[in-house]
Formats: C-alpha cells, structure tokens, sequence
C-alpha cells in the first residue's frame, strides 16, 4: 500500500485513475475545490490549490509516497506546489499535454512529417519560465494552455526535493464521462449528414483510451521511478479521414468532407501541421499500449448512444 494524493480527479480519466488506486489498496487523498465528492473510503481535502497558505494548511502533517497533479496548467500553480510538497513527497507525477508540442505555439525544432515526435523535442530543463504573464486571467490561459504545461513542467523539473516527471498525454477519447465534445462533434454532424470541415493535407495524430490513461497514471505513481517527460499514446497514427471512416461504419452514413485552406479553422483533430508523438520511450520503461484501431469502433459506439443521434 502506497499515500496517493491526487489533485484534481474529479472527473474523466483523473476520477477513474482515483478509483482504480483505491481499488488497489492504495491509502488515497484528493485535493480540488469541492466541485466534486471523492470516492467511498477516499480522503478528501477541499482547498484551491492556487492559494498556497491555504494549501498547506489542508496539508497538515500529512506525507505521500507520490502526488499525482491532474490540473497543473501554469509555472505559477507548479511553483506553488513545488513548495507545498517539497518535504511531503517522493514523487511528483504531472499530467500534460501533446499540445506541448504544437509548433504553432512555439519555436520548436522541424520534425519531418510522419515522424513520431520524441519527449526531447520539448526539454522542460531548459524551457524559459515566466512568472509574471498574466496566468491568472482565463482567456489568457486559456489562449496559451500549451505555454503555461511547458511552463509548469519547467518549474517542477528544476524544483528538486522529489522526482519528477510529466506524463504528455494524447487527445484522449472513451467514455461516458468524456466532456470535451470533441468526438460527438464527428458522430453528431456525420449522423446527420453535415459537412466536417477538414484540411485537404490533413495530418496525422495520436490518441489515448481514457481507461488506457488512468492504467499509465496509475504506472507512472506506483510501478516505476523514471523522471523526466514521458508520451502517452496508443499505437497506430490516425488523420481525420480515418476518423470520420470510424464513424460512418458506425453511423451508416458516408462522411461530408469540406476543405478549408491552411491556417483557417477546421474540425477537431484536422490539423496542417505536424506533432504526432512517439511512445517509444514509455515502451522502454515498460508500459505496453493498445492500438487505437482496436478500441475507437468502442468510442464512437458510446459517443453516439449518449447523442442519441438517428443514424441511416
């Protein structure tokens, strides 16, 4: 048994992960604002982690093995929780993004297309932090989320007094607490027979099953000691044609495909520039990953059961 505190897991793959922990026998806290209940026979802390007095008040004297942060998004919330947690745990497991690795939200170095992208295309070691950006102001955050994981995983990286590591996670998909919309919007518009806006050189990307996520989470805090940035995907590239496919073998309707130039707004997951990531190094520790093909016919089933969208 292992003192799992996790931060944030009140919802998705983050509310499964705390499930799946306790299931294990793990002694788990979960710190968020009280937006939702914690399991049965899981701690409950309810304190805005952005207030650091508060925070380490919530605290106490309490000590973990490992603190998975599920809502870490700015340098800001990262150096706070680099003091709060500094002699309260071992371990420091942050979820990120793959938006770390969009070029069109950084200087990054050229990946030839079709390359899966490597952790150290993006070295949180040597990433410039700014504390003085506006962080707190919504839109702001909200237009540089990519900047401000960079940013927070800089801070946690040269933190010091645990080991780290950011686990990049793919544009997850699955289930019935999937909130983003971002794959409804495809069943929904192809059941009825509107136009999905794609690029005509649409490239591809990578996905993760939210259980497959919160098995790689739970790894990362309880099975291994790697540091530093970690790819979170399952195998197999897709582009938005193979994903609308998914979803007309699904709905019984062929997709409408209407082409926007570079540049200009296109369905979720059509994209013109290129950050597919590669697993391998997560392969290496370890962690073995499905295929999406396997498990997104699944997806796109329970997508459109809780649309309720008529298809052909």
């Amino acid at each position: 048994m292992q003192r799992i505190c996790v931060i944030g897991g009140s919802r998705y793959f983050g509310k499964l992960l705390v499930e799946r922990l306790r299931t294990d026998g793990h002694q788990v806290t979960v710190i968020n604002r009280g937006s939702a209940r914690a399991p049965a026979g899981v701690e409950h802390l309810v304190v805005d982690r952005d207030d650091e007095a508060a925070l380490v008040a919530a605290l106490g004297s309490r000590t973990f093995d490992t603190v998975v942060d599920q809502v870490c998004y700015t340098p800001v919330q990262a150096a706070i929780a680099a003091r709060a947690f500094a002699d309260r745990t071992r371990r420091y497991v942050m979820t990120s993004t793959i938006e770390v690795y969009d070029p069109a939200t950084a200087a990054l170095p050229t990946v030839p297309a079709g390359t899966p992208v490597p952790e150290a295309t993006v070295d949180p070691r040597a990433w410039q932090v700014a504390m003085d950006l506006p962080w707190h102001d919504e839109a702001y955050l909200e237009a540089h989320y990519a900047e401000g994981k960079r940013q927070a995983e800089a801070v946690l990286t040269r933190a010091g007094g645990f080991a780290f590591t950011a686990v990049r996670g793919a544009h997850v998909l699955g289930g019935e607490r999937e909130f983003t919309g971002r794959l409804a919007y495809y069943t929904e518009r192809i059941a009825r027979g509107d136009a999905v806006a794609v690029y005509a050189d649409a490239l591809p990307t990578v996905f993760i099953h939210h259980e497959e996520l919160a098995d790689l989470l739970r790894w990362a805090a309880t099975a291994t000691d790697f540091t530093g940035p970690v790819n979170a995907c399952s195998d197999g590239l897709l582009d938005v044609h193979d994903l609308t496919a998914t979803v007309a073998a699904r709905t019984g309707r062929e997709p409408v495909h209407e082409t926007v130039a570079p540049g200009e707004a296109a369905s979720p997951f059509s994209f013109d520039r290129h950050y597919a990531m590669s697993n391998s190094r997560a392969k290496q520790l370890g962690f073995a990953f499905s295929r999406t093909t396997d498990w997104l016919p699944g997806a796109v089933a329970e997508a459109l059961t809780a649309s309720a969208v008529p298809t052909a």
